[in-house]
Formats: structure tokens, sequence, C-alpha cells
């Protein structure tokens, strides 16, 4: 491990996030990968990298509004059987198997995860929003979270606006709030198999601090909405190389 490599990492993937509001999980597994982490520890250590940083977020968001903790809590509750049965997969499944099959699925989610931001705001899906739906929700994110760390915040979040027709801003609560949840406890299933570096997650974590804040400052000047579309694009590329890679 080249500690200031990642912890560049952290502090490029921190100030794009604090600059757009996207692509945290998304350009960080991938490109942890791409640094040569095996897709499994990537996953781990980004399961821990993203709790960290999620407690501030929820503790922010929270002094400045309010969080719908009743969606947030059927999310979760939808997920809980799809943590213990990615917990059983994990264990079962040949390492090697996991690690080729993890590259793949990854490269689908950022695709799907890109595609669903690009449409945000600009599509309606015609269903009745019921409870029932937010369980069955919470229990697919879940499980493509188990083993790819991405799609919480995006898939949720266009569910929310498109089907449920929430509030934008009690979707950014909900989906930080249900993103912590669901990411230290799926990371606990990547400690408990040794697949998480502390170390790294650590050198990432102290780059992001400093690269969130830039971000944020440098947010106030740009044209915010044209770097999201930019960000997802890019998170679109990505997504397509990885599926060609794997």
């Amino acid at each position: 491990m080249n500690p200031p490599t990642f912890v560049g990492l952290g502090l490029l993937v921190g100030f794009l996030v604090g600059l757009t509001g996207v692509g945290g999980g998304a350009l960080m597994t991938p490109s942890l990968i791409f640094l040569g982490v095996e897709p499994l520890t990537a996953v781990g250590t980004d399961l821990l990298y993203a709790t960290v940083t999620r407690v501030f977020g929820v503790f922010f968001h929270g002094r400045k509004g309010r969080i719908r903790y009743d969606i947030a809590t059927r999310l979760f509750a939808g997920s809980v059987p799809a943590i213990v049965l990615g917990r059983i997969i994990l264990r079962e499944m040949d390492r090697n198997t996991l690690n080729d099959h993890l590259t793949v699925l990854l490269g689908a989610i950022l695709v799907v995860s890109a595609v669903l931001s690009l449409l945000k705001g600009e599509f309606r899906v015609p269903v009745r929003p019921r409870w029932a739906y937010v369980y069955l929700l919470g229990f697919i994110v879940g499980l493509t979270v188990q083993f790819t760390s991405v799609g919480a915040g995006v898939i949720v979040s266009f569910a929310l606006m498109n089907v449920a027709k929430l509030n934008p801003r009690d979707v950014v609560g909900v989906t930080i709030t249900y993103g912590l949840a669901l990411s230290a406890f799926s990371f606990i299933n990547y400690a408990g198999m040794g697949s998480a570096d502390y170390q790294l997650a650590g050198a990432l974590i102290l780059g992001a601090i400093p690269g969130v804040y830039l971000g944020t400052h440098v947010n106030q000047r740009a044209d915010r909405e044209k770097l999201k579309r930019a960000m997802n694009v890019i998170i679109l590329l990505i997504g397509l190389f990885t599926l060609l890679g794997g």
C-alpha cells in the first residue's frame, strides 16, 4: 500500500462529492480495483469508508433539516433479509469466483446508477406509491450494496422522487440515514471475512475530509447541475469500461 496515493484518491473523490453531490461510491470502488486492490477488499473497504463519512452527513443534515425516519426505517427493514442472504453467499462462494463476478456486477450497477441519475427529475413512473414497495426497494438495494457498495443513494433517491413523489429536501435525509445503516451492517459481513483494509480506509478518510470541504466551497461558484451531469457521464463510461474489462 502506498498511503499518499490513497490519501490523494480520498481527496479527489471527496472534492468531487463536495462539488457535485454525487459519485462517492461509484468512483471509489472502481478506483480501488484499478489501483490493484482485490475486488472483495475494495468493496469492504469502501463500505467502511462510506459508513464513517455518512456519520458526518447524518449529523450535519439532521441539524439543518428533518429526516423521515419512517421511510428510512422501512427501507432498512427491507434490507435486513438481503444482508443475511449476502452474508450466506459471501461465505459459501469461492473467493476467486466472487471477485470475478463482483467486477461485472459493479460495472452493471455503475451503468444503471448513472442512467438513473441522468433521468432523475425528468422521468415519472406511473405507479401508485405503497409501503410494500419501500420494503421491496430496500431488499433490492440492500442486495446490490452487499456486492458492490454502490447504488444506495442513486437508486433510492430516484425511486423516492419519481415513484413516491417525496419532497427532494426529504429525499437527501432519507438516503443518507438509510445509507449509513446499510453500509454499516453490510460492512460487518466483509469484516467477518477479513475483506477490509483498515489502514487503507483511514488514508481515504484522511484525504476525503479536506476534499469535501474544498469541493463544497468551490461548489458555490460553479454550475452544480452541469457538473452533476458531467460526473454521471463519467460514471457511465467507467461502468461500461468495467463491464468490458470484466
